[in-house]
């Protein structure tokens, strides 16, 4: 119970703090500013060659090339190219390597070399060819079976024209790669050279003239043992160069 000369006064509102009104105003314009600075920061890294158009619900983007940006090929069409006029393209001629220039160039100090081995000393380490000791490829080639390919060595591939082959001939006639064609007794070839070998069939023909761009030692007496003649064709120009 409260005395009869005692009235009860409620407390005063509290007042605003101006102070905690100031300092979170302050907060917010700082964090304001500090996110302004940030996106113009963003901005300044942003490609600038990138142009957007909206064509309806689709977004197209198109980057230019930088090695090409600067040229100028209005006139490309138009201009006559000289020995006075003549340029190479934008990022065609490539700066030379810096080697030995600092470690920033990527290629300072050991110039990519490394820093120890036969590799990283002046001069050439090595021959060209050479496998470290082991026998090297040219000099193992030679020794493959089926492969004669040796230094020096030259190879040639020709057509077989067999001796039962020529058994269609007259007495008397001249017989070579286009004659037996024209006759079918044998078929087309992808070599243009031709070589006369025994083959497994019988001889038969008769005194026949056969020209060839080569003879087996067998194809030759065979032939001369007819009454045949072989005459030996040049390799180039076709033409008979002895009988």
């Amino acid at each position: 119970s409260t005395p009869p000369y005692c009235t009860k006064v409620s407390p005063p509102p509290p007042q605003p703090n101006t102070n905690t009104n100031y300092t979170s105003i302050m907060m917010r314009l700082a964090l304001l500013a500090a996110l302004v600075s940030a996106a113009a920061g963003f901005s300044s890294f942003t490609p600038r060659n990138l142009v957007a158009t909206n064509n309806g619900s689709n977004l197209s983007m198109k980057i230019y090339d930088w090695k090409r940006r600067t040229a100028d090929e209005s006139a490309l069409h138009e201009e006559e190219f000289t020995l006075g006029n003549l340029r190479p393209a934008p990022g065609a001629r490539k700066r030379k390597n810096r080697k030995g220039r600092g470690i920033s160039a990527g290629q300072g100090a050991t110039c990519g070399f490394g820093m120890r081995g036969q590799k990283s000393r002046a001069g050439r380490p090595t021959r060209p060819g050479f496998e470290g000791g082991q026998q090297p490829l040219y000099r193992r080639l030679p020794k493959f079976v089926g492969r004669p390919t040796g230094p020096g060595h030259e190879k040639e591939i020709f057509n077989l024209i067999k001796l039962d082959d020529l058994n269609g001939a007259s007495e008397g006639s001249t017989v070579n790669f286009d004659s037996l064609f024209e006759s079918s007794a044998v078929t087309k070839s992808k070599h243009d050279i031709h070589k006369v070998v025994v083959g497994r069939g019988d001889f038969t023909a008769k005194g026949v003239t056969v020209q060839a761009h080569a003879f087996t030692k067998a194809a030759r007496d065979a032939i001369e043992g007819s009454g045949g003649k072989c005459e030996l064709l040049s390799k180039t120009t076709n033409a008979v160069l002895e009988a």
